[in-house]
């Protein structure tokens, strides 16, 4: 749409294990704009800085934003909507990062919040009247990694383990649990609260992006999708299986996903 600008802005070597990247978005047309947000496990803090985005939630629950809130983990997808001049500046936390700089706290349930809240100061706001005086979002984003180098906690060695392992073939809290000695409830707990989700829950939202992932690179190349193919490469049981996680994270079938995925955003992508 013509006055509707978004792109990714890549986190520096520094930070690669706290931001997965940036986002930025802005609609300059004379009408509001619509997305669907995939889940992607991820805390987002999002900076309005424009006309007041809003987000829908999937029980329909609309969140205005007109300065800053953090949403998370994104287990299920989302609609947002960018009103005419609006501009929203996205930080997308990546693994732990989020326990690094708020810890334990009860918004791994999923809750949306603004950050001020979860440190009981209001530098945050502070931080949104600084970043919108600053017209370049390269600059905004290096404001914003300036501001957070302090708050940042060192790693935990059991999160840090977790996150570095090959998730691919096999769950991390049997071979973890084994090589530190511990129980495998006790890590189950240790990934709860760093990362905000179980991993059962992550090993089943790896294997529905797997078949988005196909999805898209199918219809991409003007090929009809075998779904039968896809049930096999993602290791569902059967299409019900499959049909059910659609449903899951983003309350469509496979085939009208299929239909409506240029109106949708990966996170991933």
């Amino acid at each position: 749409m013509e006055g509707y600008n978004n792109y990714r802005i890549s986190a520096p070597t520094e930070f690669k294990e706290v931001f997965s990247h940036f986002y930025y978005a802005e609609n300059r047309s004379e009408e509001s704009v619509e997305k669907t947000l995939l889940p992607s496990y991820q805390t987002m803090m999002i900076f309005s800085f424009g006309h007041p985005a809003s987000f829908i939630s999937n029980n329909k629950e609309s969140i205005e934003v007109e300065k800053c809130i953090v949403l998370g983990p994104i287990k299920h997808a989302f609609n947002y909507i960018l009103p005419k001049g609006a501009e929203i500046l996205v930080c997308n936390f990546k693994d732990d990062a989020f326990f690094r700089f708020f810890g334990n706290t009860d918004f791994t349930k999923g809750l949306a919040i603004h950050p001020d809240e979860l440190i009981h100061q209001n530098c945050f706001t502070m931080l949104w009247s600084e970043l919108k005086k600053i017209s370049s979002n390269e600059d905004r984003v290096q404001a914003l990694l300036d501001f957070c180098r302090p708050y940042l906690r060192d790693r935990n060695g059991i999160a840090e383990q977790i996150a570095a392992f090959d998730r691919t073939t096999f769950s991390p809290i049997k071979e973890i649990s084994r090589k530190n000695k511990l129980s495998e409830r006790s890590l189950q707990t240790n990934h709860k609260k760093h990362f905000g989700y179980t991993s059962k829950e992550i090993h089943r939202y790896q294997r529905f992006l797997k078949a988005i992932q196909i999805i898209q690179t199918t219809s991409c190349q003007h090929i009809k999708i075998d779904w039968f193919d896809v049930i096999s490469q993602c290791g569902y049981y059967d299409q019900s299986q499959l049909i059910k996680d659609f449903k899951y994270y983003i309350d469509l079938s496979p085939s009208k996903y299929l239909k409506f995925q240029e109106s949708i955003c990966d996170p991933k992508n």
